[in-house]
């Protein structure tokens, strides 16, 4: 008697996988409504071979253009008929985003522009959680501007600065950046350990 074959199932690949329940509408979509100081950061998260990784989470904290950490309760609006998510309201910021990649591994989130705190050149926190990562990775995304802050920078400071570029974003016009974040291999991005 012959078994029959089975196709994979996701117990028989390495997840977890975050893509079913964690993406909400408008994640990505962080910065108010028309609001003046708003830049979209977006980019590729790529494996070690250079492959898109077609199915990973990025995540997204920042401060306000002022330096200030939002302490808004949270901008998500439920459906009193459904109680499914609506999306978020347009006019609260909570410095939050959460976006799932594409097929092509990318991602992108409108935000407002992060004010210096400290001594830091500005940034964005950003974690990413992707299938066959055991744990997720934290990194920062710098503005390239202004320049005299990232050479200042303590974190950037510390790195060789092949490795100190793998954190600053490229400007595009009109506000926009690309960040992209290398799991592995040649050009990974720098990751963060928090003890």
């Amino acid at each position: 008697m012959t078994t029959p074959l089975a196709l994979p199932t996701p117990s028989h690949t390495v997840g977890p996988f975050y893509g079913y329940a964690l993406p909400f509408p408008g994640g990505g979509r962080v910065a108010p409504d028309g609001h003046p100081d708003t830049i979209t950061v977006h980019g590729h998260v790529r494996d070690g071979d250079g492959a898109p990784v077609p199915d990973a989470l990025v995540e997204l904290w920042g401060p306000g253009p002022d330096g200030e950490l939002p302490r808004a309760t949270g901008s998500l609006r439920r459906d009193p008929v459904t109680g499914g998510f609506l999306g978020r309201d347009g006019v609260r910021f909570t410095g939050f985003g959460r976006v799932p990649t594409d097929a092509d591994g990318h991602w992108a989130v409108r935000t407002l522009r992060p004010g210096a705190r400290g001594q830091s050149a500005p940034y964005l926190a950003a974690c990413v959680f992707a299938r066959g990562l055991t744990h997720h990775l934290f990194t920062r995304v710098y503005l390239p501007e202004p320049a005299e802050r990232l050479a200042a920078d303590p974190l950037l400071a510390s790195l060789p600065p092949e490795r100190r570029a793998t954190l600053v974003a490229a400007p595009e016009p009109r506000g926009v950046y690309q960040f992209d974040i290398r799991l592995q291999g040649e050009a990974e991005t720098v990751f963060l350990e928090f003890t």
